[in-house]
């Protein structure tokens, strides 16, 4: 069964740091991009990074303008585990962050699997 599930949220003050884990089970990780998403209540889902499949020339990465310099996505095959580092975070990062993946490249908008995610809450 596919699945990914998300961890790592939680409430931090402005400033702060969080890293999330998004961990992949029923499926190849390796084939696939991972993107991040987040929806903040009364707002659309936006897409904040991907990162795309090893191997992968064209779409490698992807950050939102909002978030550049400040999100990391990274991956690591062997565990199957794709990672945001989230640093200096804003209050308006708050957010239910979402990992989901497609196939090889960050191009597109359209993703396979979503996993369930995770509250991040950046307030002082």
């Amino acid at each position: 069964q596919v699945q990914l599930v998300e961890s790592g949220g939680g409430l931090v003050q402005p400033g702060g740091s969080l890293r999330l884990s998004c961990a992949a089970s029923g499926f190849i990780l390796d084939y696939y991009a991972v993107g991040w998403f987040r929806q903040a209540p009364g707002k659309e889902r936006e897409e904040v990074a991907c990162i795309s499949a090893i191997g992968v020339i064209d779409g490698s990465t992807y950050y939102l303008d909002s978030v550049k310099g400040r999100f990391t996505a990274s991956r690591d095959n062997a565990k199957t585990t794709a990672y945001l580092q989230m640093n200096s975070l804003k209050p308006e990062d708050t957010a239910v962050y979402y990992c989901a993946v497609r196939p090889g490249s960050c191009l597109g908008d359209e993703y396979d699997h979503w996993g369930q995610g995770t509250q991040v809450t950046v307030s002082s």
